[in-house]
Protein backbone atom coordinates (compact mmCIF):
# COMPACT_ATOMS: atom_id res chain seq x y z
CA UNK A 1 0.00 0.00 0.00
CA UNK A 2 0.88 3.07 -0.98
CA UNK A 3 0.90 5.43 2.11
CA UNK A 4 1.43 9.23 2.92
CA UNK A 5 3.89 9.48 5.93
CA UNK A 6 4.68 13.68 6.07
CA UNK A 7 3.23 15.86 3.53
CA UNK A 8 5.72 16.90 1.02
CA UNK A 9 7.62 20.65 1.28
CA UNK A 10 5.17 22.80 -1.00
CA UNK A 11 6.03 26.27 -1.35
CA UNK A 12 3.38 28.23 -3.15
CA UNK A 13 2.71 26.21 -6.79
CA UNK A 14 6.53 25.00 -7.07
CA UNK A 15 5.61 21.32 -6.30
CA UNK A 16 7.49 19.57 -8.69
CA UNK A 17 4.77 17.31 -9.71
CA UNK A 18 1.01 17.10 -10.22
CA UNK A 19 -0.17 15.03 -7.17
CA UNK A 20 -3.60 12.66 -6.88
CA UNK A 21 -4.17 10.83 -3.85
CA UNK A 22 -6.16 7.87 -3.95
CA UNK A 23 -8.50 6.74 -1.48
CA UNK A 24 -9.31 2.70 -2.15
CA UNK A 25 -9.56 -0.05 -0.15
CA UNK A 26 -7.55 -2.32 -2.69
CA UNK A 27 -4.04 -1.39 -2.41
CA UNK A 28 -2.89 -3.98 -5.12
CA UNK A 29 -5.10 -1.76 -7.57
CA UNK A 30 -3.81 1.64 -6.03
CA UNK A 31 0.31 -0.23 -6.70
CA UNK A 32 -0.45 -0.87 -9.62
CA UNK A 33 -2.05 2.64 -11.22
CA UNK A 34 0.54 4.46 -9.05
CA UNK A 35 3.22 3.04 -11.39
CA UNK A 36 1.29 4.22 -14.88
CA UNK A 37 0.27 7.48 -13.81
CA UNK A 38 4.13 8.37 -12.55
CA UNK A 39 5.37 6.83 -15.81
CA UNK A 40 2.85 9.89 -17.03
CA UNK A 41 4.42 12.56 -14.63
CA UNK A 42 1.90 12.28 -11.83
CA UNK A 43 2.75 11.51 -8.23
CA UNK A 44 0.53 9.18 -6.62
CA UNK A 45 -0.11 8.68 -3.21
CA UNK A 46 -2.68 6.10 -1.64
CA UNK A 47 -5.24 5.35 1.38
CA UNK A 48 -7.48 2.86 1.82
CA UNK A 49 -10.18 4.44 3.69
CA UNK A 50 -11.98 7.83 3.85
CA UNK A 51 -11.13 9.08 7.25
CA UNK A 52 -7.10 9.10 6.03
CA UNK A 53 -8.25 10.61 3.13
CA UNK A 54 -9.84 13.17 4.79
CA UNK A 55 -6.40 14.00 6.99
CA UNK A 56 -3.99 13.88 4.13
CA UNK A 57 -6.22 15.90 1.33
CA UNK A 58 -5.92 18.47 4.20
CA UNK A 59 -2.31 17.93 4.61
CA UNK A 60 -1.15 17.15 1.59
CA UNK A 61 -3.29 19.81 -0.39
CA UNK A 62 -3.29 17.45 -3.64
CA UNK A 63 -4.05 18.25 -7.02
CA UNK A 64 -6.87 16.08 -7.91
CA UNK A 65 -8.22 13.05 -5.51
CA UNK A 66 -9.57 9.77 -6.39
CA UNK A 67 -12.11 8.19 -4.40
CA UNK A 68 -13.51 4.98 -4.56
CA UNK A 69 -17.05 4.40 -4.06
CA UNK A 70 -16.70 1.42 -1.34
CA UNK A 71 -14.54 3.52 0.82
CA UNK A 72 -14.73 1.93 4.31
CA UNK A 73 -14.65 4.57 7.30
CA UNK A 74 -16.31 7.52 5.80
CA UNK A 75 -17.62 7.01 2.58
CA UNK A 76 -17.54 8.59 -0.62
CA UNK A 77 -20.08 10.43 -0.64
CA UNK A 78 -19.76 12.13 2.87
CA UNK A 79 -16.02 12.69 2.03
CA UNK A 80 -16.99 14.54 -0.59
CA UNK A 81 -19.31 16.44 1.06
CA UNK A 82 -16.64 16.99 3.88
CA UNK A 83 -13.77 18.16 1.28
CA UNK A 84 -15.72 20.51 -0.10
CA UNK A 85 -16.25 22.25 2.74
CA UNK A 86 -12.46 22.80 3.05
CA UNK A 87 -11.33 23.71 -0.60
CA UNK A 88 -12.38 23.02 -4.18
CA UNK A 89 -9.81 19.95 -5.08
CA UNK A 90 -11.21 17.86 -7.98
CA UNK A 91 -12.80 14.50 -6.81
CA UNK A 92 -13.35 11.82 -8.98
CA UNK A 93 -15.10 8.51 -7.98
CA UNK A 94 -14.37 5.97 -8.74
CA UNK A 95 -17.27 3.19 -9.68
CA UNK A 96 -18.90 -0.32 -10.45
CA UNK A 97 -21.47 -2.17 -10.70
CA UNK A 98 -24.51 -1.05 -8.39
CA UNK A 99 -23.06 2.15 -7.34
CA UNK A 100 -25.73 4.24 -10.01
CA UNK A 101 -27.52 5.95 -6.87
CA UNK A 102 -24.11 6.42 -4.90
CA UNK A 103 -22.49 8.21 -8.03
CA UNK A 104 -25.57 10.61 -8.09
CA UNK A 105 -25.19 11.57 -4.73
CA UNK A 106 -21.44 12.27 -5.39
CA UNK A 107 -22.05 14.12 -8.66
CA UNK A 108 -24.37 16.21 -6.88
CA UNK A 109 -22.28 16.72 -3.35
CA UNK A 110 -19.84 18.22 -5.71
CA UNK A 111 -17.72 15.48 -7.08
CA UNK A 112 -16.37 16.69 -10.61
CA UNK A 113 -16.83 13.28 -12.39
CA UNK A 114 -16.83 9.56 -12.25
CA UNK A 115 -14.94 6.99 -13.65
CA UNK A 116 -15.33 2.97 -14.02
CA UNK A 117 -13.25 0.53 -11.44
CA UNK A 118 -11.51 -1.23 -11.51
CA UNK A 119 -9.91 1.64 -13.28
CA UNK A 120 -8.08 1.87 -16.69
CA UNK A 121 -5.33 4.25 -17.51
CA UNK A 122 -6.41 5.68 -20.98
CA UNK A 123 -9.67 6.37 -19.64
CA UNK A 124 -8.53 7.74 -16.05
CA UNK A 125 -5.47 9.88 -17.27
CA UNK A 126 -7.41 12.46 -19.58
CA UNK A 127 -9.97 13.23 -16.10
CA UNK A 128 -6.82 13.78 -14.48
CA UNK A 129 -5.31 15.98 -16.08
CA UNK A 130 -8.54 17.86 -17.49
CA UNK A 131 -8.94 18.43 -13.64
CA UNK A 132 -5.68 19.70 -12.81
CA UNK A 133 -5.49 21.73 -15.80
CA UNK A 134 -9.37 23.29 -15.42
CA UNK A 135 -11.22 26.42 -14.56
CA UNK A 136 -11.55 25.39 -11.14
CA UNK A 137 -8.76 27.52 -10.18
CA UNK A 138 -6.48 24.26 -9.52
CA UNK A 139 -2.58 25.10 -10.02
CA UNK A 140 -3.21 28.02 -12.25
CA UNK A 141 0.05 29.39 -11.45
CA UNK A 142 3.20 27.08 -11.76
CA UNK A 143 7.07 28.37 -10.49
CA UNK A 144 10.11 26.86 -10.88
CA UNK A 145 12.93 28.93 -10.22
CA UNK A 146 11.98 32.83 -12.10
CA UNK A 147 9.66 31.43 -14.04
CA UNK A 148 6.30 31.92 -13.68
CA UNK A 149 3.26 30.05 -15.80
CA UNK A 150 -0.34 31.46 -15.42
CA UNK A 151 -2.47 28.81 -16.72
CA UNK A 152 -5.48 29.86 -17.50
CA UNK A 153 -3.89 33.46 -18.73
CA UNK A 154 -1.72 32.04 -21.04
CA UNK A 155 1.18 33.88 -19.59
CA UNK A 156 4.71 33.91 -18.80
CA UNK A 157 7.09 35.61 -16.78
CA UNK A 158 10.59 35.52 -16.31
CA UNK A 159 12.13 37.15 -13.52
CA UNK A 160 8.64 39.32 -13.50
CA UNK A 161 9.19 40.07 -16.67
CA UNK A 162 6.33 39.29 -19.66
CA UNK A 163 7.75 36.45 -22.36
CA UNK A 164 5.32 35.83 -25.09
CA UNK A 165 5.54 32.38 -26.34
CA UNK A 166 3.77 31.05 -29.33
CA UNK A 167 0.89 28.54 -28.57
CA UNK A 168 2.93 25.29 -28.64
CA UNK A 169 5.83 26.70 -26.99
CA UNK A 170 3.79 27.44 -24.16
CA UNK A 171 1.88 24.18 -24.34
CA UNK A 172 5.91 22.62 -24.13
CA UNK A 173 6.67 25.03 -21.20
CA UNK A 174 3.64 24.10 -19.51
CA UNK A 175 4.19 20.30 -20.18
CA UNK A 176 7.92 20.58 -18.69
CA UNK A 177 6.79 22.19 -15.68
CA UNK A 178 4.10 20.59 -14.63
CA UNK A 179 7.22 17.75 -14.58
CA UNK A 180 9.99 20.06 -13.15
CA UNK A 181 12.38 18.00 -12.32
CA UNK A 182 11.50 14.94 -13.61
CA UNK A 183 12.97 13.42 -17.18
CA UNK A 184 10.36 13.55 -19.91
CA UNK A 185 10.92 11.36 -22.80
CA UNK A 186 10.12 12.46 -26.26
CA UNK A 187 7.66 10.25 -27.21
CA UNK A 188 5.82 11.60 -23.54
CA UNK A 189 6.16 14.99 -25.09
CA UNK A 190 4.65 14.27 -28.43
CA UNK A 191 1.98 12.81 -27.07
CA UNK A 192 0.91 15.03 -24.31
CA UNK A 193 2.10 18.57 -26.14
CA UNK A 194 1.95 17.60 -29.67
CA UNK A 195 -0.98 14.85 -29.40
CA UNK A 196 0.77 12.99 -31.69
CA UNK A 197 2.02 9.37 -31.12
CA UNK A 198 4.68 9.90 -34.63
CA UNK A 199 7.97 8.86 -33.23
CA UNK A 200 9.33 10.27 -36.07
CA UNK A 201 8.31 13.50 -35.91
CA UNK A 202 10.48 14.22 -32.51
CA UNK A 203 12.70 15.98 -34.19
CA UNK A 204 10.45 18.75 -34.04
CA UNK A 205 10.72 18.78 -30.29
CA UNK A 206 14.32 19.64 -30.67
CA UNK A 207 13.42 22.72 -32.86
CA UNK A 208 10.86 23.67 -30.50
CA UNK A 209 13.35 23.58 -27.66
CA UNK A 210 15.79 25.63 -28.89
CA UNK A 211 13.61 28.52 -29.43
CA UNK A 212 11.94 28.22 -26.50
CA UNK A 213 15.40 28.48 -24.64
CA UNK A 214 15.90 31.79 -26.65
CA UNK A 215 12.73 33.74 -25.63
CA UNK A 216 13.79 31.95 -21.70
CA UNK A 217 16.63 33.19 -21.73
CA UNK A 218 18.16 29.25 -20.72
CA UNK A 219 21.70 30.66 -23.29
CA UNK A 220 23.23 27.97 -21.20
CA UNK A 221 20.69 25.42 -21.07
CA UNK A 222 20.71 25.10 -17.48
CA UNK A 223 16.80 25.91 -17.52
CA UNK A 224 15.54 23.23 -19.87
CA UNK A 225 18.47 20.40 -19.94
CA UNK A 226 18.92 17.90 -22.37
CA UNK A 227 19.11 14.53 -20.79
CA UNK A 228 20.72 12.59 -24.40
CA UNK A 229 19.34 9.49 -25.77
CA UNK A 230 15.78 10.03 -23.72
CA UNK A 231 14.31 13.64 -23.39
CA UNK A 232 14.36 16.79 -21.67
CA UNK A 233 14.51 18.16 -17.92
CA UNK A 234 13.30 21.24 -16.60
CA UNK A 235 15.25 22.18 -13.23
CA UNK A 236 15.36 25.45 -10.75
CA UNK A 237 18.41 27.25 -10.81
CA UNK A 238 19.70 30.19 -9.23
Amino acid sequence: MIQPQTAPEVDGDTRTAPMLLVADPESALVEELAVTLEREGVEVLGVSDGAQALLQAGALRPDVVLVSASLPVIGAVEFIRAVRLARAVPVLLGVGEGHAEQAVQALTAGATACVARPYRVPELLPLVQAAIEGDSGVRRTLVVGNVELDVNAYQVRVGGRIVHLPLREFELLHYLMRNAHRTVTREQIMRHVWHSTDATSTNTIAVHVKRLRARLGDNDDRLIQTVRGVGYRLVEHG
